[in-house]
């Protein structure tokens, strides 16, 4: 899907790039995607400020150049989305990175937020990290293998009933790679 709207895609790649605002408005997406049912990394909702200020203070204090960086969404100034990537120190697996946390902003959900951080992910990883290939896990039953699958992301393995979010509800978690880059 094409964007409505003109999306300003940014990069955050030094701790200092994520200030207090910026910081606020990630948490407040998180609280709400998560909140919304969306599979963000907190699989319990209702979430709060309390459990989601940490976690992301933690990925912008992990912020370096070649090893960790977050793209931001904005669309007339606002957050409508972000997505994190990762790169391994290990020599061993250095030249692959790992996606975590795309969420877009409910406000801006089917505008093609999503796709567009993912296709400047994309070149990010490439041209920027080196990186040769991309991986990432989703929670299965969401349907979110196929909105990958339309970006060129393969299934390459899945973890049968890993995730349980509650006694009658148990997920596999989905392994995707998208290579080459």
């Amino acid at each position: 899907m094409t964007s409505r709207y003109d999306v300003d895609i940014i990069q955050l790649t030094h701790p200092g790039d994520a200030d207090p605002a910026v910081r606020r408005e990630m948490t407040a997406c998180w609280i709400a995607v998560t909140n919304a049912g969306g599979a963000a990394g907190f699989p319990f909702p209702p979430v709060s400020g309390e459990q989601v200020t940490p976690a992301v203070d933690a990925l912008a204090a992990g912020l370096a150049p070649q090893r960790n960086r977050i793209l931001l969404a904005r669309v007339d100034g606002a957050l409508a989305g972000w997505v994190a990537l990762s790169r391994d120190p290990s020599p061993l697996i250095a030249h692959w990175g790992t996606v975590h946390h795309l969420q877009t902003h409910l406000r801006h959900r089917r505008q093609g937020i999503g796709s567009a951080l993912m296709r400047r992910l994309r070149q990010v990883a490439r041209d920027e990290m080196g990186l040769e290939q991309l991986q990432l896990a989703v929670r299965g039953g969401m349907g979110l293998e196929d909105f990958y699958a339309r970006l060129g992301w393969e299934v390459t393995g899945r973890w049968p009933r890993k995730l349980r979010l509650a006694l009658d509800d148990t997920r596999d978690e989905i392994l995707m790679i998208l290579t080459p880059l």
